[in-house]
């Protein structure tokens, strides 16, 4: 059974797309812990982050480093908090969140909520910075 995730990249369900590249893809997390906090995925689907191949693997976090300097130019933060939890949806995937203290990052937080022109122009500010 295919993931949300892989519906995203097949364009069967829509997604806040801030980056992609033939082999993966950035997206707006629709229940972020602050604005900007992006969801980076490889486009084949594997459940778990360390079963990718190490071609991947590496990939993955060469286009995730590319896109957390994008958004750490257009969204004001310390820095950018990577974590892998990977219980939510069985595709590999990091989030990238930008921070200024580590409770930023606290899951149990109530999640943000936007409205879609809020989202598109988070997208624009990151975008414009790649």
């Amino acid at each position: 059974m295919s993931s949300i995730f892989s519906k995203i990249v097949a364009g069967d369900i829509p997604a806040y797309k801030v980056a992609e590249s033939n082999d993966f893809l950035a997206f707006l997390d629709i229940a972020p812990l602050a604005e900007g906090h992006l969801l980076v995925i490889p486009k084949k689907e594997v459940d778990n982050l360390f079963d990718l191949d190490d071609e991947t693997y590496t990939g993955l976090m060469i286009f995730a480093k590319i896109v957390a300097a994008a958004m750490k130019k257009a969204i004001p933060c310390n820095r950018i908090g990577v974590t892998v939890i990977g219980l939510e949806v069985p595709h590999a995937h990091i989030h990238l969140i930008p921070i200024n203290d580590v409770h930023d990052m606290t899951f149990t937080r109530p999640k943000l909520k936007f409205t879609p022109e809020q989202f598109e122009a988070t997208v624009a500010k990151i975008k414009a910075q790649l």
